[in-house]
């Protein structure tokens, strides 16, 4: 198993980098995000990979941190998501926004990624649900829970929806209104909520 490559990126395409080491260069799958972070070519880095063996290909994954690399690695457990599918989620969602959203049950942040479907999003929340919400810090389970509490209370749930209308996702919606007195007039909780969050 490869744990990590140090070195210089010397090809950038849509699907990856290819990073030199010792002469050799290696060609990884990436994410958007990765590949905004490593930099462009002629740049140096190191980058945490996974080795994806198949009976007809070796593909080598490359993540620019352990948490990218772990979320990755969780995704694929997960029947019917494959690295393409997973590579596709983590592109629109850092770790922390996937943990967020799988921790407080929102599914449908997760159908941004290109190729993720309704049914496969609701199969990640339900079969990560405990293992991510036990990676959770302090502060992501205060808001998950918020997000959580929001969306089970009538008036919350109505703000969540309302936010999410103005072009907010379902999770940062349900986190914002969490944070508020559900007693609130939904117009409130609505005015309140976009202040925290511009």
């Amino acid at each position: 198993m490869i744990y990590s490559l140090t070195g210089e990126i010397i090809a950038v395409d849509a699907n990856g980098f290819a990073i030199q080491c010792g002469g050799i260069a290696f060609f990884c799958f990436s994410t958007m995000n990765t590949m905004k972070k490593i930099g462009a070519k002629g740049t140096n880095a190191t980058v945490y990979t996974y080795l994806n063996v198949r009976e007809d290909a070796m593909e080598l994954y490359g993540f620019e941190s352990q948490n990218e690399l772990e979320a990755f690695r969780q995704l694929i457990t997960v029947s019917g998501v494959g690295p393409k599918a997973a590579l596709a989620i983590l592109s629109v969602l850092t770790p922390d926004k996937l943990a967020l959203s799988i921790a407080s049950g929102d599914s449908k942040t997760i159908t941004k990624a290109q190729g993720v479907g309704a049914k496969i999003a609701q199969r990640i929340v339900l079969e990560l649900k405990n293992k991510f919400v036990a990676n959770l810090t302090a502060e992501q389970s205060v808001e998950a829970e918020a997000a959580a509490i929001a969306a089970n209370s009538e008036g919350g749930n109505e703000a969540v929806e309302g936010l999410i209308q103005l072009g907010y996702s379902r999770s940062e919606a349900a986190a914002a209104i969490g944070k508020l007195d559900s007693s609130l007039p939904v117009e409130e909780l609505i005015r309140q909520a976009l202040k925290s969050l511009i």
